[in-house]
């Protein structure tokens, strides 16, 4: 194991042929150094609105389509449940699917990425908007829904894998990248606020209030269901698909200010005139990478565990800790913590690296879920675990996006015949990690189907309560734990990053004095 860590964390340079580096030495004493590209604050901006669509739609998603299909479409649950996880599932095929054909894309007038975005948007707001449309024939309605989510989640990933991969082609400076993805990293947190809030406050009297005998205990979701708030069904439908709107005009103008502010830049002209790897060959070389295989594997850990505290965070503030009424003011609590701690976590990697940033703002979860653990419900202290509980989140939002790159540039250097991967990189990360909401999804539900949850109730049994408390502190814990001992073997440091910065550098200075001219590197706004 330290023989294989120590090559891979050998000096870069010597991966260059002396070739390379000599001609970069006489280009250095004949030319003056090529100027760096600095991205300005509204590229930046408009890179960064880009990731909003993905977060609204999936925030809305995931927190209401549940409640939506059971009480408002009317969909019993056995069917709604086959609905969530057969959508899920397809989200996640899609990922590698996307990038596969990503990958055998050529460089248009729009350039590689682009289109996928241009063509995918007005489809993807069709398809969310029928997704909270009540068909009026019963027959078909689960596969109406079935259809609609499924072609909406292919539609998004068309979106959101090239928006993901067109971090590697806004800037070749790593500094530039790292702080577009800072920007992005809070506009998407932003878009988890936003989307809560829209959905929330549109369709809040969607809610049906459960109703208790008068020995206090639940009664049964089927007369529960009978109270629907003061509004009627068809008012609620009609909400529903107002949020719908408002949210599908969102995606709209993200999508437009990403296409008009974002220049796609070109690959140097060694790489275009390259031919493209062949799929499954770049696929093996991208899995058979061993810093994208520990970051990926290290990522995975505490993705899940992140993921099993969201899942189970409405439940847990419902049942647990007895705050009914709170669920949304502390989710917006711990969103709005995140946001502003970003642009530090994003210092913070800057100044001292972003192993070190791993470590510090990943573990800082740790301490505060223990206190979680052990609070006797009090309100004032769920709201001071919920803010300090977002600083984590930043980290964990953050990070991931911001190594990624470095381990694109770390493979570049290694295989510098392997051309147009980045999207595979991307799309399989993504993969992974819906992978884990998956398996968060299973484990969560089973768990409470044993441990006898109460459908509609207002109370649940000791075992639920006690099952909930598992899933929020101690087994995100542990998690959390294990995936910060596989960050141990990531190889790339910073000393790293500086070496692969390096080498990179004199690559593309051979590249340009090919005679490769910049020129016909066209910008999509001017195009449009």
């Amino acid at each position: 194991m330290a023989k294989g860590e120590g090559a891979e964390s050998g000096s870069a340079a010597g991966l260059l042929p002396a070739s390379i580096l000599q001609t970069g030495e006489r280009q250095a004493q004949v030319k003056e150094p090529k100027k760096k590209q600095q991205l300005s604050i509204c590229n930046k901006l408009c890179y960064a609105v880009g990731g909003a669509p993905y977060q609204v739609t999936g925030c809305a998603l995931g927190f209401f389509l549940q409640i939506y299909l059971l009480d408002v479409a009317q969909v019993d649950p056995f069917s709604a449940s086959i609905i969530l996880f057969v959508g899920r599932a397809w989200d996640a095929f899609t990922d590698p699917l996307v990038g596969f054909f990503i990958s055998k894309s050529s460089w248009t007038r729009l350039g590689r990425l682009m289109p996928w975005i241009i063509f995918s948007t007005p489809l993807a707001i069709v398809a969310y908007f029928l997704i909270w449309f009540v068909p009026d024939f019963s027959p078909g309605q689960v596969l109406w829904y079935l259809l609609f989510y499924c072609l909406f989640e292919t539609l998004v990933t068309c979106f959101h894998v090239p928006y993901s991969a067109l971090t590697m082609f806004i800037s070749t400076e790593q500094s530039e990248r790292d702080s577009a993805t800072a920007y992005r990293m809070t506009v998407e947190v932003l878009g988890t606020v936003l989307g809560t809030a829209i959905q929330g406050q549109i369709v809040g009297q969607a809610d049906t209030p459960c109703l208790q005998d008068p020995n206090g205990s639940a009664l049964a979701a089927e007369d529960s269901n009978r109270t629907h708030g003061s509004t009627s069904l068809r008012e609620t439908k009609n909400a529903y698909m107002l949020a719908a709107g408002v949210i599908a005009s969102i995606y709209v103008i993200c999508a437009v200010i990403l296409v008009l502010g974002v220049r796609e830049q070109r690959e140097p002209c060694e790489t275009q005139q390259a031919k493209q790897i062949p799929f499954f060959r770049g696929l093996r070389l991208v899995m058979s990478h061993g810093p994208y295989v520990k970051v990926i594997a290290a990522f995975l850990f505490t993705s899940l565990a992140f993921m099993l505290v969201e899942g189970n965070f409405a439940l847990f503030c419902t049942y647990t800790l007895g705050f009914r009424n709170e669920f949304q003011n502390l989710l917006l609590a711990i969103m709005l913590s995140a946001t502003f701690t970003i642009p530090i976590w994003q210092w913070f990697l800057t100044r001292f690296g972003k192993k070190t940033a791993v470590y510090i703002g990943i573990s800082s979860a740790v301490p505060f879920l223990i206190l979680v653990a052990v609070n006797k419900s009090n309100l004032i202290v769920t709201y001071v675990v919920a803010v300090a509980a977002g600083v984590s989140v930043a980290a964990a939002f953050l990070l991931p996006w911001s190594m990624l790159p470095d381990v694109i540039d770390d493979f570049h250097l290694k295989h510098p015949e392997a051309h147009g991967t980045e999207p595979i990189f991307f799309s399989f990360y993504v993969f992974f990690t819906k992978f884990a909401s998956g398996v968060s999804l299973g484990i969560s539900t089973l768990s409470l189907d044993f441990a006898g949850y109460q459908t509609g109730g207002c109370f649940q049994p000791a075992p639920v309560r006690f099952t909930l408390k598992m899933l929020v502190t101690m087994a995100p814990i542990a998690l959390i734990l294990l995936g910060l001992l596989l960050f141990k073997l990531y190889p790339i440091d910073e000393e790293k990053r500086r070496q692969n910065k390096k080498a990179l550098q004199a690559l593309r200075e051979e590249a340009s004095s090919s005679g490769c001219s910049d020129t016909d590197s066209t910008e999509l706004a001017s195009i449009l």
